[in-house]
């Protein structure tokens, strides 16, 4: 690895292919896809890497069981099958999980919880042709290995949802006991280290020749013509400015993208702009919350979910997402 300070020589002596802004998942991923096909790229983070929005995430890699209330079954296809790849490629990063959805007290199951599930379960299908009982056999053990401890090398692949009584429910998720559950959905989806992902992401997208450095502000566009041909960065440590030019320029910013626009569109109001959202998590003490599998629960009334999942000892409850 590079140290910072070569990095930054190198940065600023180079032309590359790519020149990549953002040191989140999305920046990061990038600068893998475009190095691994054997393109140049550099990259530069005006913090540190994952220290925005991907590293406060619900720490889940889903296929979106929400966007089903949409009918939007392309996105939720597209997210399955990718992580069903995660998995198989980083599956110490990125590992299932159950997650239970309970019907408690006097409360009638949520059948469209179930079909929603259903859709979520074919959907998830990953082997086209497969014998179906090759794939029955691989999920009943998978299933039986899920409600086990695994070994630390066991991993095991999300099986299909099922139903289970209350008091099972009230077992895996001692929270539980008290409100009663009558029964509950059980289904797999991931969970990953989200910033521990980034810094792998970014540490493959180095052994393909990528260069990247943190603590680099991009304060602005390096244009010819009509096309973006590098940025202008300002080191955090040392104050001074650097260009690092490239044929392409990504912005991978995030809700941030928006700062970093040609000076000729700044003032064009017409011109399309970011619409950020936040999603807001809060973590507890997990013995305020005995939780040893991920809960889902839907509000009476409402149609987002609250999902509740186990987190370095600690209980990781959210999404609240607002625009």
């Amino acid at each position: 690895m590079l140290s910072r300070a070569d990095a930054l020589e190198t940065l600023g002596g180079e032309r590359f292919d790519v020149v990549v802004i953002g040191g989140g998942i999305t920046g990061a991923g990038v600068a893998l896809d475009a190095a691994s096909r054997g393109y140049s790229v550099a990259l530069v983070e005006r913090n540190d890497y994952a220290s925005g929005t991907s590293s406060r995430s619900s720490k889940m890699i889903h296929g979106g069981l929400r966007y089903l209330q949409n009918f939007d079954l392309g996105l939720v296809r597209e997210a399955l099958l990718e992580r069903q790849l995660m998995v198989e490629l980083a599956p110490h990063l990125v590992y299932p999980i159950p997650f239970l959805v309970p019907t408690l007290g006097e409360e009638r199951r949520n059948w469209r919880i179930g079909i929603g599930l259903n859709m979520y379960d074919v959907m998830a299908t990953t082997r086209v042709g497969q014998g179906r009982r090759e794939r029955h056999a691989r999920e009943r053990a998978s299933r039986e290995r899920a409600l086990l401890e695994p070994a630390e090398d066991d991993y095991w692949a999300p099986d299909r949802h099922r139903t289970i009584p209350g008091e099972e429910a009230a077992e895996l998720i001692p929270a539980l006991a008290s409100r009663d559950p009558k029964e509950a959905y059980l289904f797999y989806d991931c969970q990953t280290d989200d910033a521990r992902l980034v810094l792998t992401v970014l540490g493959e997208a180095e052994r393909f020749g990528a260069v990247f450095s943190n603590r680099a502000e991009v304060v602005e566009l390096i244009s010819d013509g009509a096309r973006a041909a590098g940025v202008v960065c300002a080191d955090a440590d040392s104050g001074e400015r650097f260009e690092v030019r490239g044929a392409n320029v990504v912005n991978a910013t995030g809700v941030w993208a928006d700062r970093i626009r040609p000076e000729e569109i700044l003032a064009e109001e017409e011109v399309p702009r970011i619409a950020p959202s936040r999603g807001t998590h809060i973590t507890i003490p997990a013995e305020k919350l005995p939780v040893t599998q991920a809960a889902c629960i839907v509000p009476a009334g409402e149609e987002r979910t609250i999902f509740a999942l186990p987190w370095y000892g600690r209980v990781l409850i959210g999404t609240t997402d607002r625009d």
